[in-house]
């Protein structure tokens, strides 16, 4: 029998484990992971979305999602008027009709970030807010820093998001940051642009969000990210790499990264959510996001 007083003992242990042996992450933290709503990331069903933003929604909730993330103020050719036609509060509407929620979103705030001028994030940190969410994702940088960023752009980054994050705190909601490769970069000395986005932003006030596929990608351990800097990432995006080519996606179970492992140490990484994602779809979207969801909730939770 577990009483509460052992299962303190057990996540203490776990926690001092998780920096001595891969083996015991597992182990220990398995039955302490505390997130059990399975998320998808919208930008998985972007073509569907625009073509019938209800129909879509109505098709995830019947495969069992429980939450999404949004994706907000993209341009091209997915972009339509406020969520793919529909205005914060009917979206939010739209998603409490199919019993889904949306506890975090990615918005474009490249304006700020390159210019500081925040009319726009101002806009979307108001959108988030009336769509109930409670994180702000900053989904990738801009384009001239994710090319040939030096550790000074960085640190400007850096600096822009603890001043993106303290106006999302007057609005109730938590910055985070969204990953892909081109972070991991060396440039020099062993230091990485995402090693300074994590050392010099706050973390009472900046998260980061993992995009697991893009880490591995990179050539980086997910679990050891999380023993160097425990508690930072707040959420996951859940995505698999083909076995023969590290830059095709798959559906999650049927790839090379090892999630169950990855989820055993989910304490430590302090995760509150996780989303379903996949970039490139090749076979029929809603039974692709089906596949992912399926073996997420036989053998992740």
């Amino acid at each position: 029998m577990t009483t509460r007083r052992s299962f303190l003992q057990k996540v203490s242990l776990a926690s001092a484990a998780a920096f001595l042996s891969p083996s015991l992450v597992t182990t220990a933290l398995a039955e302490s992971a505390k997130v059990s709503k399975i998320g998808i990331g919208l930008f998985t069903l972007r073509e569907q979305l625009t073509a019938d933003v209800k129909a879509t929604i109505e098709q995830v909730a019947k495969i069992g999602y429980s939450q999404v993330e949004t994706y907000y103020g993209y341009p091209g050719k997915y972009e339509v008027k406020g969520f793919w036609g529909l205005e914060a509060k009917d979206f939010n509407t739209l998603l409490k009709a199919n019993g889904l929620t949306s506890p975090s979103g990615h918005y474009n705030v490249t304006e700020f970030l390159s210019s500081g001028d925040d009319k726009v994030l101002k806009s979307h940190i108001e959108t988030a807010a009336t769509t109930g969410q409670k994180y702000f994702v900053i989904p990738a940088l801009p384009t001239d820093i994710r090319a040939n960023g030096t550790l000074d752009d960085y640190k400007r980054m850096a600096l822009k998001f603890n001043q993106a994050a303290e106006l999302c705190q007057k609005s109730g909601l938590k910055l985070a940051y969204h990953n892909h490769n081109f972070e991991f970069k060396d440039q020099g000395n062993g230091a990485t642009g995402y090693e300074i986005l994590l050392a010099e932003t706050d973390a009472k006030l900046v998260g980061f969000e993992l995009d697991i596929f893009w880490a591995v990608n990179a050539g980086l351990n997910p679990i050891d990210m999380f023993k160097k800097n425990p508690g930072r990432y707040k959420m996951f995006h859940v995505k698999d790499m083909d076995k023969a080519d590290k830059a095709v996606f798959v559906e999650v179970g049927s790839g090379r990264i090892d999630f169950k492992r990855i989820f055993a140490a989910s304490k430590l990484a302090g995760v509150d959510y996780f989303f379903t994602e996949q970039d490139i779809i090749k076979k029929a979207p809603y039974e692709s996001i089906a596949e992912s969801y399926n073996y997420i909730k036989k053998n992740l939770l």
